[in-house]
């Protein structure tokens, strides 16, 4: 059988893939700055006999196919981008570019990729339809690298009927994947407020405008769109993340800047709080006397798991794993910019397990100290594999 022939392939390339995961953990690169990383993915499809092209500078798309290529067409993807954090881990592949982690497994779900292409490849006359393989840039950055990766065409030529995508979840234990049917992550926009007024002498209140106090009335005002607008059963997050105003105990600041995040499950309450959060920030402020910028970058819509593609992938991944290894996915306020597939074709994002109360691996995402148990790599990119060739039941376009 393909499944066994799949499993016996990835456990005999586990070594190998474990150490190109080495070789990306420790040479991490921001988002839309992934030249090293995509040199290095290219560099292992020449190596693996995959054809392939560049799209959006740093992106890679790739096709592999089987037999009876106009059967289905799979689309497999990862991100490649890392995070501007200062690594904590004392390894041996600790990352060697200052100020630059791997803090998001991006280069688990990068190497997880490469071991299922090479899978699939060594298979083709084995399965059928086509697999397209996509390299993600900037993930982690608006405006999204797939955003950028769909303008450029990745979901043309071939057109794919669906596409899957896993990311670690060191919450789960290594040896297990997690599904989830319907929204699965928030969408994430950025706020960014600039309140101005009339410094001065902090003995003189009355002779300025109090640009500190303004703020932190605002910051609290904010909070009131969420938990007097909003439906409560409509998950829905505003934080404001940054403040930035003033730098001595005598002077009031003529300026005080504020950034913050605004997480949303549902499209039409999203824009509708944009507008509240303009709206009672302009009159606030005005009303103290200050004067204010604001602006909303929007960014990723919610994350939407088909029902039917992925009630068959978990089912399958079961068969793959044994059903007892198949857990269900929380609802989360985070983001993720695979939304944008999501919103395109029928997708899957599932979950990853790659934590390890006994080896100490417990650190979340985007921390110093995130890692994994590295016998996941076998699971990721065995499971991928097989899911890409497994799943039949394609919902209808």
């Amino acid at each position: 059988m393909i499944k066994d022939k799949i499993k016996k392939l990835a456990a005999e390339n586990a070594e190998e893939f474990i150490a190109i995961r080495h070789h990306l953990h420790a040479h991490p690169e921001l988002s839309y700055k992934e030249f090293e990383t995509s040199q290095f993915i290219q560099k292992k499809l020449h190596e693996f006999g995959i054809e392939y092209k560049v799209l959006a500078t740093t992106g890679i798309v790739a096709l592999i196919k089987g037999k009876n290529p106009g059967k289905k067409i799979i689309a497999l993807r990862a991100d490649m981008d890392a995070l501007p954090i200062t690594e904590e881990n004392n390894v041996e592949y600790k990352s060697q570019n200052a100020g630059i982690m791997h803090a998001c497994g991006h280069d688990v779900h990068s190497t997880c990729l490469l071991g299922a292409a090479k899978i699939l490849n060594k298979l083709k006359d084995e399965w059928e339809g086509i697999v397209k393989l996509i390299f993600q840039p900037g993930e982690e950055r608006n405006p999204g690298g797939a955003s950028i990766m769909i303008k450029e065409g990745v979901l043309e030529d071939p057109k794919p009927h669906a596409i899957f995508a896993l990311h670690v979840h060191p919450g789960l234990p290594v040896g297990k994947l997690s599904f989830r049917s319907g929204m699965v992550m928030a969408s994430a926009d950025e706020i960014y407020i600039t309140i101005k007024g009339k410094g001065g002498h902090a003995a003189s209140p009355h002779l300025t405008v109090d640009t500190i106090l303004i703020t932190s009335h605002l910051i609290i005002s904010l909070q009131q769109i969420v938990s007097r607008n909003n439906d409560p059963f409509n998950p829905s997050v505003l934080s404001i993340t940054s403040v930035q105003g003033g730098n001595t105990t005598n002077v009031i600041p003529s300026e005080v800047k504020l950034m913050g995040t605004f997480r949303a499950m549902n499209e039409e309450w999203r824009f509708k709080a944009h507008d509240l959060i303009k709206k009672q920030s302009t009159e606030l402020v005005h009303a103290m006397g200050g004067e204010i910028d604001i602006t909303i970058d929007v960014g990723y819509p919610f994350v939407l798991n088909n029902e039917q593609l992925t009630n068959a992938a978990k089912l399958k991944a079961g068969e793959y794993m044994g059903s007892q290894n198949i857990e269900g996915t929380e609802l989360r306020m985070g983001a993720e910019d695979f939304a944008y597939y999501s919103h395109k074709i029928p997708a899957c994002f599932y979950r990853l397990g790659v934590g390890n109360v006994s080896k100490g691996i417990t650190s979340g995402v985007h921390t110093p100290k995130f890692n994994i148990d590295e016998s996941a790599i076998e699971i990721g990119m065995g499971a991928m594999a097989w899911l890409a060739v497994s799943v039949d039941s394609i919902p209808t376009l």
